[in-house]
């Protein structure tokens, strides 16, 4: 029996074999596609070829792609875990062709490959072709359903045809589209996972577990236009998709994907961490978690190694809400902590060869899922708690809907997603009110909207318009001239007239050595001149192939087509010094840490430099000393820093580090700490793709200064630092500080710990005195309240002002009162440090009966004093702003018990 591991590796060389070039999967987190949440096909990387964007480096590609599919019509998150084959993470195996081979070609291939080098049953197999739709006016693809016959030993009698919602492809409402043929398989009568249910037919595209897709050829041949018109494209394209868990099912002859060797790994590992046993059944809660458990840990495993992060928001959204529903599927098989991190390693184990990235990123995974583990447990048990309560009320009222209200607060409060309180209902036989919650999510949102600035800047649309730009000269000078083709403002891209005076635009030019804003590196400072007037610029950013430099003029005589002097600001040496010094921090991290310590973002500019890693907890203060002092070391070292431009996989082999969710092309920009030339790249300790300006030696950063290491997400960590101007500025000013306490406390320097220790140790011992007199004091009016209290109806009745004191000193008072006298109304109020008011009143158990309520007596004076408050009818508390009116409201305290108990 094959391997899902030889499985794969069939289908790369047999099309290798076969002209195409492997191309290694891209991330599933999309790099450059904004309108994907994340990676859902295996052409989602080859977007721009097909849409004409990109010249194709090779005519013919096979991968095996990294596929999420849990939002939009591509959603198979509702069904896993209740049939054998529904997946959130999978594996799309795939053969592509870029304008070469076509249909004739792609049918027999498949063919080929499955009954003769996976041995597949050909008699099993069935075909499926685009039958035409008469509204587009495209024929039906009568020439895929002549090859079938004449490319396989199907018959014509097992080629079928569908409409557009089975056999036709489109990448959206525009764009690149055509007919595609589907490969079935037939498992046999047993397969049907249907039995039973009424009208239900076995057949290809019926819906059940008996007839399964298997790969998927797609052949792009039209474009449709903006008006929903097809044309025939110049060149045709070929797309494949072959599910790599259901092929090895089939090879594997197993009736479940779960049964498999992808699967059966993981599944293993939850028995072993619940005691619970798998047997494989459709229907039974036990194997249902077993099956979502294995499925979602795939996903955030691939999903956080591939550099997402759980959140509130879009895919760290879709992140979480898939964790904690793996977490609520553990507590059915009795696990009540943190467990799914440990499934990461068996992951990795299994699927670390074919996806290296794997390995390098496990333990950043791992720590990211525990931390999120522990923080919904905090809650989870709580949460479902208040779903219990709220299911019993409904159940009370004969009623099988839970309020919106209730489901967000379950969200809001608790951390619960939607679709987990719908789970959780749905096994009650109840629904949830989704539009009421939707309505209360989308009020969250706008007041969410209202708080913020919209700053986003629309440059997409521009990015077609401006023209090129180079700026190769960013790495070699401050100033040179050039001539200006035009600016951006609001109305858009200008390319004739005066520049508007004293309003913001963006310059652009045919050349500039202003670095644009990218990897972290913020844009260039600068002025653009002409004779005698400037253009003041304070950011530099890219948008598509061209600079604009934004700023304002005073002038009205700056020209379009005129020649000008760009210069930029001196503040460029600062930013240099500290883009070095996170290349520097990067390798003494890994030198402290551990290699799990990857960048996951930066923030280079003149002032401070800002660094995140991924580690899993806050960094003892041994740890960032041990790193300031091995970057100081290699400033002091002064090594050579130099840069060279070669191929990407070179540069990988030379094991150079890349931002992990940056995309690069086919060649990159290496930046070598230690390394005079190229021929000495390889003894370089510090080896980065880079493409920003940075000092030509290390001592020109001047000095190192952690100033703050801090969390910003689950699993990674921000360091701030200073270097060179800055870090001197705040040395001067720390020493100047130093002056003014020596002076203060009379001492020199290394006198000052030991001189601020004392002082301190003085001040507890004043406070722990000051403290004792006052306990004695609160005593002493304590006793004296008691013995002059009232007395009405056989019960004692203490109202009462005591002195300032903490919150505490007056709840321990009240129980004294308590102990002494058993049956008492209390009421205490005090005035605070901040010229406020602290009321409490307390009421024994018998007096409530008669009606008297500490609540209520708080209710009645509180407004009195500015304030308000409330409690239980034993005991409450309140504050208020007005200390002047505290003898009134305690006098209408009195009054109001002696009313109430007479």
């Amino acid at each position: 029996m094959k391997t899902a591991k030889e499985i794969r590796q069939n289908f790369i060389e047999f099309f290798e074999q076969n002209g195409h070039k492997f191309v290694p999967s891209s991330p599933v987190v999309p790099l450059d596609d904004p309108t994907l949440l994340f990676t859902n096909a295996g052409m989602n990387q080859f977007k721009d070829i097909f849409l004409g964007a990109k010249v194709p480096p090779q005519k013919r590609a096979v991968n095996s792609q990294k596929c999420i599919r849990v939002s939009g019509k591509h959603n198979d998150l509702e069904e896993v875990g209740k049939d054998t084959y529904h997946h959130t993470f999978f594996e799309m195996l795939g053969n592509w062709s870029f304008g070469d081979y076509f249909k004739a070609e792609a049918i027999e291939w498949a063919w080929k490959l499955l009954t003769e080098v996976w041995g597949i049953d050909g008699n099993l197999l069935w075909a499926t072709v685009f039958g035409g739709d008469t509204a587009d006016g495209v024929p039906a693809d009568t020439e895929a359903e002549k090859l079938w016959p004449e490319k396989s030993s199907i018959p014509p009698e097992r080629v079928l045809r569908f409409g557009r919602k089975d056999n036709f492809w489109e990448m959206g409402d525009i764009g690149p589209c055509g007919p595609c043929s589907e490969i079935h398989i037939d498992l046999g009568p047993k397969a049907c996972d249907k039995k039973g249910v009424a009208g239900h037919i076995c057949r290809v595209n019926g819906d059940c577990a008996r007839f399964i897709e298997l790969w998927n050829l797609v052949f792009i041949q039209y474009n449709r236009d903006e008006h929903g018109k097809l044309h025939d494209l110049p060149e045709k394209h070929v797309d494949t998709g072959a599910g790599l868990e259901r092929v090895v099912a089939v090879l594997q002859n197993k009736s479940s994907n779960y049964d498999t060797d992808l699967f059966m790994p993981i599944i293993d590992h939850i028995a072993e961490l619940s005691g619970k046993k798998y047997n494989g059944q459709l229907g039974n809660e036990t194997d249902n978690a077993f099956r979502v458990i294995a499925d979602h840990i795939r996903t955030l495993t691939f999903a956080i190694t591939d550099g997402a992060t759980p959140s509130n928001d879009g895919r760290g959204y879709v992140l979480r809400r898939i964790l904690r529903r793996a977490i609520r599927f553990g507590l059915l098989l009795d696990i009540h902590e943190p467990f799914l991190y440990k499934l990461v390693p068996t992951i990795v184990d299994y699927m670390g060869e074919a996806f290296p990235e794997l390995a390098g990123r496990a333990q950043h995974a791992a720590n990211v899922i525990q931390a999120e583990e522990a923080s919904f447990g905090r809650t989870l048990e709580q949460g479902i708690r208040i779903f219990d309560n709220a299911v019993a009320e409904l159940q009370e009222a004969n009623q099988n809907q839970l309020p919106g209200e209730q489901a967000f607060r379950l969200y809001d409060t608790y951390g619960f997603p939607l679709d987990l309180t719908q789970l959780m209902a749905e096994e009650r036989d109840l629904t949830v009110d989704v539009a009421g919650f939707n309505e209360l999510m989308e009020q969250q949102r706008a007041r969410a909207r209202a708080s913020q600035k919209d700053i986003s800047y629309q440059a997409d649309t521009l990015a077609e318009l401006l023209p090129d730009c180079d700026d190769t000269q960013k790495y070699h000078t401050t100033t040179l001239k050039a001539k200006l083709l035009g600016y951006v403002d609001d109305n858009g891209y200008i390319t004739e007239g005066a520049v508007p005076p004293k309003t913001e635009v963006g310059l652009v030019l045919d050349r500039t050595c202003a670095y644009a804003e990218s990897g972290g590196q913020v844009g260039d400072r600068g002025t653009i001149t002409v004779d005698s007037k400037t253009f003041t610029f304070s950011d530099t950013r890219g948008i598509g192939s061209a600079i604009a430099h934004f700023g304002t003029t005073d002038t009205e005589d700056m020209q379009v087509g005129q020649e000008v002097t760009i210069t930029i600001d001196p503040a460029r040496d600062d930013t240099r010094r500290n883009h070095t010094a996170t290349h520097l921090l990067q390798s003494a991290l890994q030198q402290v840490l551990g290699k799990h310590a990857h960048q996951e973002g930066s923030l280079v500019c003149a002032d401070y430099l800002r660094f995140d890693f991924t580690h899993p907890k806050a960094m003892t203060a041994d740890e960032l000393h041990m790193v300031e002092r091995i970057v100081r070391d290699h400033i002091s070292a002064a090594h050579p820093v130099s840069f060279t431009v070669m191929p990407i996989d070179e540069a990988k082999k030379l094991g150079a580090m890349a931002l992990f969710n940056e995309k690069y092309g086919d060649h990159v920009r290496v930046l070598a700490i230690g390394a005079d030339s190229e021929d000495e790249l390889a003894n370089a300790f510090s080896r980065e793709f880079c493409g920003g300006t940075h000092v030509h030696n290390t001592s020109e950063i001047g000095g190192f200064k952690i100033i703050r290491e801090e969390s910003v997400a689950t699993g990674v960590r921000r360091i701030t630092a200073l270097t060179g101007r800055a870090l001197n500025d705040m040395l001067y000013q720390n020493a100047n500080q130093v002056e003014q306490l020596c002076t203060l406390l009379k001492a020199m320097p290394e006198q000052l710990y030991d001189r601020v220790n004392s002082l301190i140790e003085d001040n507890k011992k004043l406070k722990k005195q000051l403290k004792k007199g006052a306990a004695a004091d609160l005593k002493t009016h304590g006793q004296k309240c008691l013995d002059e209290a009232q007395t009405i109806n056989n019960a004692t009745v203490i109202v009462s002002e005591f002195p300032t004191t903490s919150v505490d000193a007056i709840r321990g008072q009240i129980d004294w009162f308590r102990k002494k006298a058993p049956t008492c109304a209390i009421v205490i109020g005090s005035k605070t440090e901040d010229d406020k008011v602290l009321l409490f009143a307390a009421v024994s158990d018998d007096l409530i009966k008669q009606g008297l309520k500490a609540g209520d007596i708080v209710k009645q004076i509180a407004p009195i004093v500015g304030g308000g408050g409330g409690g239980r009818p034993q005991m409450a508390q309140a504050g208020g702003k007005d200390p002047a009116k505290l003898d009134e409201a305690l006098t209408t305290a009195q009054d109001y018990i002696a009313k109430t108990l007479s």
